[in-house]
């Protein structure tokens, strides 16, 4: 199976409750950051540093805005790693010289994108086998995407639950970056719980439009 198809597999397991509600570009932003999450693992478990400049490509393209409570510097971003692809290149010119044309736009920011205002982001720290868990207001009529990118160090679990406490969408199958879509359906609250199944602590940035 390809990476492409991993991903959009994994971004099928979903609850939809609604076949009418819509797909944001801003859901769709929060897709495309988890295949950027997914191609850079790659590129560090196989020394590929085309695929960490790919993989900063995508998230270029991504605005994030960050949410209310507990915040800090996303984990995540395309100048980080392109800082990695730079250390896999072992001095490659032509890689080299793809990294330097990509660095320059990232210092004006993202100045157009077909995602909208881009996902909301808010950063968090779990101890070992710590749980975290917040509620969202849910728009009517439009899809929920949710995406919790970890550091790589443990396997992450994200659930997502309506008012009544009924589970939507679970994803805990071991990796470090999972991700819910459900439909909103009449909207209203939901609670996102992600655990940290790991011994160590990790930082991870959750994503959600």
């Amino acid at each position: 199976m390809t990476l492409v198809a991993a991903v959009a597999c994994g971004l099928a397991l979903a609850a939809f409750d609604d076949v009418d509600a819509i797909e944001t570009p801003e859901a769709r932003a929060v897709a495309q950051s988890v295949t950027a999450a997914e191609l850079a693992s790659w590129g560090r478990t196989h020394g590929d540093a085309g695929a960490l400049i790919m993989a900063a490509r995508l998230l270029a393209e991504v605005p994030v805005r960050p949410g209310e409570g507990e915040g800090g510097e996303p984990i995540l971003t395309p100048g980080r790693l392109l800082d990695e692809a730079a250390a896999l290149s072992a001095g490659n010119q032509p890689l080299m010289d793809a990294i330097d044309r990509l660095r320059e736009p990232l210092t004006r920011g993202v100045q157009s994108s077909p995602f909208g205002a881009g996902p909301v982001f808010t950063v968090k720290q779990l101890r070992a086998r710590e749980a975290w868990a917040f509620e969202l207001d849910a728009r009517r009529g439009e899809i929920l995407r949710v995406a919790a990118i970890g550091d790589g160090d443990t396997d992450i679990d994200l659930i997502i639950r309506d008012s009544r406490g009924s589970i939507l969408c679970r994803d805990g199958y071991g990796d470090h970056y999972p991700v819910c879509t459900v439909s909103s359906g009449a909207g209203g609250k939901m609670r996102v719980n992600i655990v940290n199944r790991g011994d160590v602590w990790t930082s991870i940035q959750v994503l959600s439009n």
